[in-house]
Protein backbone atom coordinates (compact mmCIF):
# COMPACT_ATOMS: atom_id res chain seq x y z
CA UNK A 1 0.00 0.00 0.00
CA UNK A 2 1.36 3.52 -0.95
CA UNK A 3 1.45 6.25 0.92
CA UNK A 4 -1.23 8.08 -1.56
CA UNK A 5 -3.42 4.72 -1.03
CA UNK A 6 -3.31 5.51 2.75
CA UNK A 7 -4.37 9.37 2.27
CA UNK A 8 -6.96 8.97 0.15
CA UNK A 9 -8.35 6.19 2.60
CA UNK A 10 -8.14 8.38 5.08
CA UNK A 11 -9.82 10.83 3.76
CA UNK A 12 -12.36 8.60 2.96
CA UNK A 13 -13.33 7.36 6.50
CA UNK A 14 -13.12 10.78 7.38
CA UNK A 15 -15.79 11.78 4.71
CA UNK A 16 -17.64 8.50 5.86
CA UNK A 17 -17.80 9.47 9.63
CA UNK A 18 -19.08 13.07 8.53
CA UNK A 19 -22.03 11.38 7.31
CA UNK A 20 -23.05 9.82 10.25
CA UNK A 21 -22.93 12.93 12.44
CA UNK A 22 -26.26 14.43 13.47
CA UNK A 23 -26.23 18.42 13.02
CA UNK A 24 -29.13 18.79 15.82
CA UNK A 25 -26.96 16.64 18.27
CA UNK A 26 -24.14 18.59 17.59
CA UNK A 27 -25.47 21.51 17.74
CA UNK A 28 -27.32 20.67 20.96
CA UNK A 29 -24.33 19.51 23.16
CA UNK A 30 -21.82 22.26 21.61
CA UNK A 31 -24.74 24.68 23.87
CA UNK A 32 -23.97 22.59 26.60
CA UNK A 33 -20.84 22.46 26.83
CA UNK A 34 -20.73 26.48 26.49
CA UNK A 35 -21.79 26.98 30.19
CA UNK A 36 -19.62 26.75 32.78
CA UNK A 37 -18.78 28.03 36.54
CA UNK A 38 -17.33 31.58 35.34
CA UNK A 39 -20.48 31.58 32.82
CA UNK A 40 -23.56 29.73 34.17
CA UNK A 41 -26.21 32.07 32.60
CA UNK A 42 -26.30 32.49 28.77
CA UNK A 43 -29.16 33.69 26.77
CA UNK A 44 -29.86 32.71 22.79
CA UNK A 45 -28.18 35.75 20.89
CA UNK A 46 -24.69 35.06 22.61
CA UNK A 47 -24.87 31.42 21.87
CA UNK A 48 -25.96 32.28 18.36
CA UNK A 49 -22.97 34.50 18.18
CA UNK A 50 -20.13 31.76 19.73
CA UNK A 51 -21.51 29.09 18.00
CA UNK A 52 -22.32 30.53 14.75
CA UNK A 53 -25.62 28.97 14.72
CA UNK A 54 -28.83 31.07 13.42
CA UNK A 55 -30.81 32.46 16.59
CA UNK A 56 -33.82 30.91 15.34
CA UNK A 57 -32.50 27.26 15.34
CA UNK A 58 -30.95 28.25 19.16
CA UNK A 59 -34.12 28.97 20.44
CA UNK A 60 -35.26 25.26 18.93
CA UNK A 61 -32.60 23.54 20.46
CA UNK A 62 -32.82 25.69 23.89
CA UNK A 63 -36.57 24.46 23.99
CA UNK A 64 -35.83 20.89 23.59
CA UNK A 65 -33.00 21.25 25.96
CA UNK A 66 -34.92 22.82 28.21
CA UNK A 67 -38.22 20.22 27.66
CA UNK A 68 -35.26 17.24 28.56
CA UNK A 69 -33.89 19.08 31.98
CA UNK A 70 -30.82 19.72 30.64
CA UNK A 71 -31.75 23.43 30.85
CA UNK A 72 -33.62 25.43 32.66
CA UNK A 73 -34.55 29.05 32.70
CA UNK A 74 -32.08 31.24 34.93
CA UNK A 75 -35.13 34.39 34.98
CA UNK A 76 -37.91 35.22 33.26
CA UNK A 77 -35.90 36.39 30.66
CA UNK A 78 -34.44 34.19 28.19
CA UNK A 79 -31.55 33.57 30.28
CA UNK A 80 -30.82 29.82 30.61
CA UNK A 81 -28.46 27.71 32.93
CA UNK A 82 -27.63 24.05 33.17
CA UNK A 83 -30.65 21.50 34.63
CA UNK A 84 -30.75 19.32 36.51
CA UNK A 85 -30.58 16.41 34.20
CA UNK A 86 -27.13 17.37 33.54
CA UNK A 87 -26.53 17.02 37.44
CA UNK A 88 -28.43 13.68 37.43
CA UNK A 89 -25.95 11.98 34.66
CA UNK A 90 -22.60 13.28 36.60
CA UNK A 91 -23.84 11.67 39.52
CA UNK A 92 -25.07 8.44 37.99
CA UNK A 93 -21.61 8.65 36.23
CA UNK A 94 -19.78 8.92 39.45
CA UNK A 95 -21.60 7.21 41.14
CA UNK A 96 -21.01 4.28 38.79
CA UNK A 97 -17.21 4.87 39.40
CA UNK A 98 -17.87 4.68 42.79
CA UNK A 99 -19.51 1.18 42.08
CA UNK A 100 -16.82 0.19 39.84
CA UNK A 101 -13.35 0.96 41.79
CA UNK A 102 -15.52 -0.72 44.89
CA UNK A 103 -16.13 -3.54 43.93
CA UNK A 104 -12.89 -4.75 41.60
CA UNK A 105 -11.28 -6.14 44.42
CA UNK A 106 -14.40 -7.77 46.09
CA UNK A 107 -14.90 -9.55 42.60
CA UNK A 108 -11.42 -10.62 42.42
CA UNK A 109 -11.66 -11.83 45.97
CA UNK A 110 -14.61 -13.96 44.59
CA UNK A 111 -12.92 -15.12 41.56
CA UNK A 112 -9.88 -16.47 43.43
CA UNK A 113 -12.17 -17.75 46.13
CA UNK A 114 -14.14 -19.51 43.67
CA UNK A 115 -12.17 -20.40 40.62
CA UNK A 116 -14.91 -18.70 39.05
CA UNK A 117 -15.37 -15.45 36.42
CA UNK A 118 -16.95 -12.76 38.20
CA UNK A 119 -18.82 -9.70 36.75
CA UNK A 120 -20.69 -6.57 38.62
CA UNK A 121 -24.02 -5.25 36.16
CA UNK A 122 -26.26 -2.36 36.68
CA UNK A 123 -29.91 -2.25 35.26
CA UNK A 124 -29.69 0.51 31.99
CA UNK A 125 -33.68 0.90 31.97
CA UNK A 126 -34.61 -2.45 29.63
CA UNK A 127 -31.36 -3.55 29.35
CA UNK A 128 -28.28 -4.97 32.10
CA UNK A 129 -24.67 -4.05 31.32
CA UNK A 130 -21.69 -5.48 32.60
CA UNK A 131 -19.51 -2.73 34.66
CA UNK A 132 -17.10 -4.83 35.83
CA UNK A 133 -14.94 -8.33 35.59
CA UNK A 134 -12.63 -10.51 36.84
CA UNK A 135 -11.44 -13.18 34.37
CA UNK A 136 -11.33 -16.78 36.25
CA UNK A 137 -7.60 -18.29 35.90
CA UNK A 138 -8.66 -21.61 36.08
CA UNK A 139 -8.28 -22.99 33.11
CA UNK A 140 -11.58 -25.20 32.78
CA UNK A 141 -13.34 -21.99 33.56
CA UNK A 142 -11.57 -19.87 31.46
CA UNK A 143 -14.17 -19.76 28.49
CA UNK A 144 -16.52 -17.18 29.38
CA UNK A 145 -15.10 -13.80 27.41
CA UNK A 146 -18.20 -11.89 28.28
CA UNK A 147 -16.50 -8.26 27.70
CA UNK A 148 -17.30 -4.84 30.01
CA UNK A 149 -19.82 -3.08 28.25
CA UNK A 150 -21.85 -6.19 27.02
CA UNK A 151 -25.79 -5.78 27.17
CA UNK A 152 -28.63 -8.04 27.51
CA UNK A 153 -31.96 -8.04 27.80
CA UNK A 154 -33.35 -7.48 31.47
CA UNK A 155 -36.34 -9.35 30.98
CA UNK A 156 -34.86 -12.59 30.02
CA UNK A 157 -31.53 -12.89 32.19
CA UNK A 158 -30.99 -14.02 35.75
CA UNK A 159 -28.70 -10.35 36.63
CA UNK A 160 -32.02 -8.60 35.19
CA UNK A 161 -34.24 -10.33 37.19
CA UNK A 162 -32.68 -9.70 40.37
CA UNK A 163 -31.91 -6.22 39.33
CA UNK A 164 -35.55 -5.20 39.44
CA UNK A 165 -36.12 -6.76 42.58
CA UNK A 166 -37.39 -3.57 44.04
CA UNK A 167 -40.00 -2.42 40.95
CA UNK A 168 -43.72 -3.09 41.86
CA UNK A 169 -45.89 -4.55 39.07
CA UNK A 170 -46.86 -1.24 38.01
CA UNK A 171 -43.47 -0.60 37.93
CA UNK A 172 -43.08 -3.24 35.33
CA UNK A 173 -45.78 -2.73 33.17
CA UNK A 174 -44.66 1.03 32.94
CA UNK A 175 -41.49 -0.09 31.95
CA UNK A 176 -42.54 -2.99 29.36
CA UNK A 177 -45.82 -1.94 28.25
CA UNK A 178 -46.26 -4.10 25.63
CA UNK A 179 -48.61 -7.21 25.94
CA UNK A 180 -45.91 -10.18 26.14
CA UNK A 181 -42.44 -9.85 26.04
CA UNK A 182 -40.09 -10.84 23.79
CA UNK A 183 -39.20 -14.33 24.40
CA UNK A 184 -35.08 -15.60 23.78
CA UNK A 185 -35.54 -19.44 25.21
CA UNK A 186 -38.63 -21.41 26.84
CA UNK A 187 -37.26 -20.35 30.04
CA UNK A 188 -37.98 -16.45 29.47
CA UNK A 189 -40.77 -14.98 31.08
CA UNK A 190 -43.96 -14.40 28.21
CA UNK A 191 -46.00 -11.71 30.40
CA UNK A 192 -45.19 -8.91 32.45
CA UNK A 193 -47.23 -11.32 35.23
CA UNK A 194 -44.84 -14.10 35.23
CA UNK A 195 -41.85 -11.96 35.39
CA UNK A 196 -43.16 -9.98 38.78
CA UNK A 197 -43.50 -13.38 40.10
CA UNK A 198 -40.11 -14.88 38.93
CA UNK A 199 -38.85 -11.25 40.47
CA UNK A 200 -40.37 -11.80 43.65
CA UNK A 201 -39.44 -15.38 44.12
CA UNK A 202 -35.76 -14.25 43.51
CA UNK A 203 -36.21 -11.52 45.84
CA UNK A 204 -37.71 -13.20 48.50
CA UNK A 205 -34.38 -15.88 48.10
CA UNK A 206 -32.35 -13.54 48.34
CA UNK A 207 -29.78 -14.36 45.18
CA UNK A 208 -30.80 -16.75 42.05
CA UNK A 209 -29.53 -19.25 40.25
CA UNK A 210 -29.69 -20.34 36.30
CA UNK A 211 -29.02 -22.80 34.40
CA UNK A 212 -28.81 -22.48 30.35
CA UNK A 213 -31.85 -20.56 31.19
CA UNK A 214 -31.04 -17.58 28.51
CA UNK A 215 -27.91 -19.26 26.74
CA UNK A 216 -26.62 -22.49 26.44
CA UNK A 217 -24.25 -23.85 28.29
CA UNK A 218 -23.89 -21.23 30.58
CA UNK A 219 -24.74 -21.10 34.45
CA UNK A 220 -25.18 -18.11 37.12
CA UNK A 221 -24.89 -17.34 40.58
CA UNK A 222 -26.80 -14.00 41.04
CA UNK A 223 -26.96 -11.80 44.36
CA UNK A 224 -28.33 -8.36 44.96
CA UNK A 225 -26.08 -5.09 45.52
CA UNK A 226 -27.62 -2.24 48.11
CA UNK A 227 -26.70 1.12 48.36
CA UNK A 228 -27.12 3.62 50.97
CA UNK A 229 -30.77 3.82 50.49
CA UNK A 230 -31.60 0.21 50.55
CA UNK A 231 -32.31 0.23 46.73
CA UNK A 232 -30.62 -2.41 44.23
CA UNK A 233 -28.23 -0.75 42.28
CA UNK A 234 -26.31 -3.74 40.91
CA UNK A 235 -25.74 -7.80 41.03
CA UNK A 236 -22.66 -9.99 41.66
CA UNK A 237 -22.53 -13.09 39.59
CA UNK A 238 -20.44 -15.68 39.03
CA UNK A 239 -20.41 -17.81 35.69
CA UNK A 240 -20.25 -21.54 34.88
CA UNK A 241 -19.45 -22.46 31.47
CA UNK A 242 -21.52 -25.81 31.66
CA UNK A 243 -25.15 -26.19 31.25
CA UNK A 244 -25.45 -27.52 35.16
CA UNK A 245 -24.05 -26.44 38.27
CA UNK A 246 -21.88 -29.09 39.62
CA UNK A 247 -22.92 -30.24 42.69
CA UNK A 248 -19.35 -30.04 44.16
CA UNK A 249 -19.71 -26.42 43.67
CA UNK A 250 -22.52 -26.03 45.67
CA UNK A 251 -21.49 -28.11 48.18
CA UNK A 252 -18.50 -26.06 48.35
CA UNK A 253 -20.53 -22.91 49.49
CA UNK A 254 -20.66 -21.08 45.83
CA UNK A 255 -23.93 -19.57 46.70
CA UNK A 256 -22.71 -18.06 50.30
CA UNK A 257 -19.51 -17.32 48.56
CA UNK A 258 -21.47 -14.87 45.61
CA UNK A 259 -23.87 -13.48 48.73
CA UNK A 260 -20.97 -12.42 51.05
CA UNK A 261 -19.34 -10.44 48.07
CA UNK A 262 -22.70 -8.73 47.35
CA UNK A 263 -23.33 -7.87 50.96
CA UNK A 264 -19.39 -6.72 51.10
CA UNK A 265 -20.01 -4.44 47.96
CA UNK A 266 -23.29 -3.18 50.09
CA UNK A 267 -21.48 -2.22 52.70
CA UNK A 268 -19.02 -0.45 51.41
CA UNK A 269 -21.46 1.56 49.53
CA UNK A 270 -23.14 2.44 52.97
CA UNK A 271 -26.14 0.30 53.08
CA UNK A 272 -26.93 -1.26 56.47
CA UNK A 273 -29.50 -4.17 56.62
CA UNK A 274 -32.73 -2.54 58.57
CA UNK A 275 -31.45 -5.10 61.25
CA UNK A 276 -28.25 -3.15 62.20
CA UNK A 277 -29.49 0.15 61.00
CA UNK A 278 -32.34 -0.39 64.15
CA UNK A 279 -29.92 -1.52 66.26
CA UNK A 280 -27.37 1.38 65.17
CA UNK A 281 -30.05 3.87 65.76
CA UNK A 282 -30.63 2.02 69.24
CA UNK A 283 -27.04 2.74 70.21
CA UNK A 284 -27.65 6.17 69.62
CA UNK A 285 -30.60 6.71 71.57
CA UNK A 286 -32.71 7.70 68.73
Amino acid sequence: MTPDTIIAEREADDERADTYKVPGLERGLKILTEFSPREPVLGAPELSRRLNIPRTTVFRLLQTLESLGFLERADKDRNYRLGVAVLRLGFEYLSSLELTDLGLPVIETLRDDTGLTSHILIRDGRDVVFVAKAQSHTPIFSSVKVNVGTRLPAHATTHGQVLMGDLSLSDLRALYPEPTLERFTQHTPETIVDLYERIQDDAQRGFAISESSFERGISVVTAPVRNDTGRIVAVITTTIPRPEIGASLLDGGLIDKVRGAAAELSQRLNYRPPASRNQYMKALGI
